[in-house]
């Protein structure tokens, strides 16, 4: 069942299972606000049925990033360029980039596991947009980079939380100031992707972790989830505490039985 096509975003969903897929392979699937707001829609049309949400990029690439239109002196026909931004109060700017960020942050909810299927190319915002899943499943021809400082920018679409997370400081700091790829390999070695496979096997290998998601009872996931996400914000009692809470409440539903 599709429930949105538009700015470069197809939402489909089947059963417990949605997929978001960027549908402009004719740009390796650029970024622009356009899409950014079609992605946030995405995260508040799914369904209370949904377990698991795949992304993905048509084409060879995942994404290649903000669209290049961006940082040309006129930017996006009515939409606000880098210029008009930069010349807006700082309460403005702020909420601009606020309503960017919410097409990046609604993949990290606890009642969904999202998994990001990563080919080719996945740059700048498209780097982000992968970082903003739980999972990434990549194929062996996929490529991170984090342009941003290149540009005399920075990374603000939510993506350095996560990276600094599954790399440490030192090697994201590295990545982000240097813009350098990241190929396949490297990603798999150092926690970025959670597995990498030949580029034909990308959607079975996707379908596959999928199933073994969804073979788990979703309630436990849920607070599976919710327990590790937390987990570096507490101290280690507070950890211990929070595990006794989780299991107090999975053992309490599993001695009700079904409602």
């Amino acid at each position: 069942m599709t429930l949105l096509d538009k700015d470069g975003v197809h939402l489909d969903v089947a059963d417990a299972v949605a997929t978001v897929t960027l549908t402009n392979p004719a740009k390796r699937n650029a970024q622009t606000p356009a899409l950014w707001r079609a992605l946030a829609e995405a995260g508040r049309l799914l369904p209370g049925s949904v377990r698991v949400v795949v992304l993905r990029g048509e084409g060879r690439s995942f994404s290649a990033g903000l669209d290049r239109q961006a940082f040309t002196p006129e930017g996006f026909e009515g939409e606000p360029s880098f210029t008009d931004m930069a010349r807006g109060s700082e309460a403005e700017l702020d909420a601009i980039i606020e309503e960017y960020q919410r097409a990046f942050t609604w993949w990290r909810r606890n009642d969904i596991i999202s998994i990001a299927a990563v080919q080719g190319h996945a740059i700048g915002a498209g780097f982000q947009l992968a970082l903003a899943c739980d999972l990434r499943v990549c194929a062996d021809d996929a490529q991170f980079a984090m342009r941003e400082t290149s540009l005399g920018l920075v990374p603000d679409l939510t993506g350095t939380h996560p990276l600094v997370t599954l790399v440490g400081y030192a090697r994201a700091l590295e990545i982000c100031v240097t813009g350098r790829f990241v190929h396949a390999e490297e990603a798999e070695r150092t926690g970025l992707a959670n597995l990498v496979v030949p580029a034909a096997e990308l959607d079975a290998a996707v379908r596959d972790l999928t199933a073994a998601v969804l073979a788990s009872p979703r309630d436990a996931v849920i607070e599976t989830k919710a327990l590790l996400r937390g987990a570096q914000d507490r101290t280690y009692d507070e950890q211990r505490v929070a595990e006794r809470e989780a299991q107090g409440r999975r053992l309490r539903d599993l001695a009700a039985g079904p409602a």
